[in-house]
């Protein structure tokens, strides 16, 4: 299968100035991240440097992501130390690492990246605020000059054997051990950042304010250096950049793979290893950097992996530590204001040019600045909004989300991810258990039927589930098992819905309908929808107040977006006799329908649909045949807000000199003359329009009773119900005007509780 191409961005065009300055960002930032995670690693420095540079040169162009950025995995930091232990050299390793990007490739090719979409939305969130926890946590002692765990370290348990969390206490217990020097410029750096955010002058100034933070940065160290202690900013506070010396210099520290262990088993496990883990971190890492894009790319997992092994295999053959993409990066990327990935190519050569002629300037650049852009970076990840946001969510969704943020931060990144899924599991699990069907219980004429809706993917697990429901139906009852929406059904699950169907149902004295069942699941011939049509023999023994809760029960269903799946098949093929128990005089310009807003199936609701909703000679003599010939039982004269009729009414438009006789019968209706509106603003206006409407469909109602002796009788015999409702286009909401009705007995049913 082809995987599809990268769409492109509707909202954020290619900008070659800001890939450029997005580049510079994310080179600056990259570049002790890269150090600090091959000293993690037990690797020598340069082999970071080298699979940041691979990262950019080589995985930026193969891939297809407009904003990840590729670089050496902290996720692996752990992995890389446990099997350079069990491997012995570094040469060896590199073996693996070659043999791992070689399994990335098959595993693109096989598209195996699709995996990634099956990644709860509660867990790829908790990754991203996880990230942002730990920056903070990592980035506040290097933003005050305790520099004791490297930058890019993301474990908890760090090197110098202290927690995240022990160092963190330490550096506020402590603040006299704060670095003077390095501090203030923290603290600058910051406070920058919040004015390049905040403030106006400076958001529309164009510059990337985290490369002005390590411009002002580096300029105050310099002077900083002049000032002597306690201010200077040196050794440790400092990028420490191996010196190449040129290229010649660069080539003589590249490692290369020693072959003649290939087949070494535990070469193979290695190389397995790392495969497995490197994929899984990127294809985590590249859909938590698509949420962060303002555009909402899309990144293809199975070329991210392709491109990924490649990045890999060229890292094995010249000296580099295995590579991911990285949320980090690919964070400030964004945020910075990156629009493809040029940015990412940049970054590279920025690597490889001020590595190879520059190590002199960047060794001058203090690690409080770069601290202070990942700790706000870190607060952008994990703000408050994101909380709240999956707090209201709901339990289901903030649960996983925690879990998954403290496992991370308290443990290793790939652990918390395996941790987080489990229990985003569970509560899927859980809601497959609990919720597998939708049960709808609707009040017909002929009784109650018990409408039970099938989800799209029946499976074994929500074969307890279902038989629970079927178990609850109560005997001597009516009920539809509704399949239409369903493309699979688990065979076990189907056996059970058959022996019910040939064996309970009928013991139970149930009149089962089953509907939608695919042919090669369904053998009983059966199509018709008991729940869907009311025969025309009942309508003699319904009342007013029984239909009128059928619509009231209807909207409350549509209004709650719990509307029943109607069958319109036998309507469009002309099959089945009308047989209305309601008719809805509407207005032409309302855009819902009325068997939609009442929740009914098409056959029980006539809408008779004008201009305004107007009463008319014609509209009332089609009413008169409806109400004794057809028999409804109810007439709902419907108008609506936002109504441009009523509008075009009060202003005297019109089209044609019978239009120009209906909108002037309206405008008396609604008691709304031109002059009332004049000065309004646009909300006053508006509402006195909704008003007039509002008028109007009272007075209709008054004029069916008044100018119709025949529905006046029906009305007065019980045998017709007449009301006025207004329907709210904003929120589809029906308000039923019951204080204006005909022909209701006071205290009927839901018309009492409307009262």
């Amino acid at each position: 299968m082809q995987e599809p191409a990268t769409p492109k961005s509707n909202t954020i065009e290619p900008n070659l100035g800001k890939d450029f300055l997005a580049g510079i960002v994310v080179f600056l930032v990259a570049l002790p991240l890269c150090l600090g995670i091959a000293l993690a690693s037990n690797a020598p420095l340069i082999s970071g440097i080298i699979s940041g540079i691979i990262g950019g040169l080589i995985i930026g162009p193969l891939s297809g992501s407009h904003t990840s950025v590729s670089g050496p995995a902290a996720a692996l930091a752990t992995t890389v130390v446990a099997q350079l232990a069990i491997l012995g050299s570094f040469e060896t390793f590199l073996v693996a690492v070659v043999l791992a990007g070689v399994m990335q490739l098959l595993l693109g090719v096989i598209q195996a990246g699709t995996l990634s979409a099956f990644v709860p939305t509660s867990v790829i969130k908790g990754l991203l605020a996880a990230i942002g926890v730990v920056l903070i946590l990592k980035q506040i002692p290097h933003m005050v000059g305790h520099d004791s765990d490297p930058e890019g370290d993301l474990a908890f348990e760090q090197a110098d054997e202290q927690t995240t969390l022990e160092t963190l206490i330490d550096v506020f217990l402590h603040p006299m051990d704060w670095h003077l020097g390095a501090t203030t410029i923290g603290f600058v750096s910051l406070i920058l950042l919040v004015l390049f955010a905040r403030w106006e002058p400076l958001k529309k100034s164009g510059m990337p304010a985290p490369l002005v933070v390590v411009t002002i940065g580096l300029i105050m160290s310099t002077v900083f250096n002049t000032l002597g202690d306690p201010w200077m900013v040196t050794g440790s506070h400092l990028v420490e950049v191996p010196d190449a010396g040129g290229i010649t210099g660069f080539a003589k520290l590249l490692r290369f793979p020693n072959f003649s262990s290939i087949l070494n088993g535990d070469v193979w496990i290695a190389a397995a290893t790392i495969a497995a883990v490197a994929s899984l971190a990127t294809l985590l890492n590249l859909e938590a950097v698509d949420r962060l894009d303002p555009a909402q790319r899309k990144s293809p997992p199975n070329r991210e992996l392709m491109a990924q092994g490649a990045g890999n295999i060229i890292a094995g053959m010249i000296g580099g530590i295995p590579i991911t993409s990285g949320i980090i990066r690919g964070s400030v990327n964004i945020q910075t204001g990156a629009t493809t990935k040029r940015s990412a190519i940049i970054h590279g050569f920025f690597l490889v040019g001020m590595v190879l002629f520059m190590a002199g300037l960047l060794n001058r650049i203090p690690l409080s600045c770069l601290a202070a852009i990942l700790l706000y970076t870190g607060f952008k990840l994990v703000s408050p909004e994101v909380i709240k946001k999956m707090w209201s969510a709901g339990w289901d969704q903030f649960v996983p989300f925690m879990v998954t943020v403290s496992a991370i931060v308290l443990y290793k990144l790939l652990e918390g991810l395996g941790i987080g899924m489990a229990v985003a599991l569970l509560f899927i699990l859980y809601r497959q258990f609990r919720r597998p069907v939708r049960r709808i219980v609707e009040q017909h004429l002929a009784g109650e039927v018990l409408h039970i809706e099938l989800p799209d993917q029946v499976t074994f697990l929500n074969q307890v589930a279902i038989e629970k429901v079927l178990a609850d139906i109560p005997r001597d009852s009516a009920a539809m098992l509704d399949a239409r929406h369903t493309e699979y059904i688990d065979p076990d699950v189907l056996a059970l819905l058959e022996d019910f169907r040939d064996v309970q149902a009928p013991a139970r004295n149930i009149e089962l309908t089953m509907v939608g069942f695919a042919d090669e699941y369904d053998d009983t011939g059966e199509d018709t929808i008991v729940v869907d049509y009311s025969a025309r023999e009942l309508r003699g023994d319904s009342t007013v107040a029984q239909v009128f809760d059928m619509i009231w029960a209807g909207h409350q269903r549509f209004a709650s977006g719990k509307a029943i799946n109607r069958e319109y098949t036998p309507l469009m093929t002309g099959a089945g006799e009308p047989t209305p128990l309601v008719a809805v005089l509407s207005c032409v310009d309302d855009g819902v329908p009325a068997e939609l807003l009442f929740d009914m199936p098409p056959h029980d609701v006539l809408d008779v649909s004008v201009v305004g909703a107007a009463v008319s000679p014609g509209v009332l003599g089609s009413l008169e045949y409806v109400g004794v010939v057809e028999g409804v039982r109810l007439i709902v004269v419907l108008g609506h807000t936002g109504s441009r009729v009523f509008e075009s009414a009060v202003e005297g438009e019109a089209g044609g000199a019978r239009l120009g006789e209906l909108l002037a019968d309206l405008r008396e209706t609604g008691a709304l003359e031109p002059a009332a509106l004049e000065g309004l603003e646009e909300g006053a206006r508006a509402k006195a329009l909704d008003a007039a409407m509002r008028r109007s469909v009272v007075r209709m109602v008054q004029r069916i009773a008044a100018d119709s002796a025949t529905l006046a009788k029906l009305a007065d015999d019980g045998r017709l119900g007449i009301v006025g409702a207004i329907h709210d286009v904003e929120t589809d909401a029906v308000e039923f005007l019951v204080h204006e009705a005909v022909g209701f007995e006071s205290g009927e049913t839901s018309m009492a509780s409307l009262m």
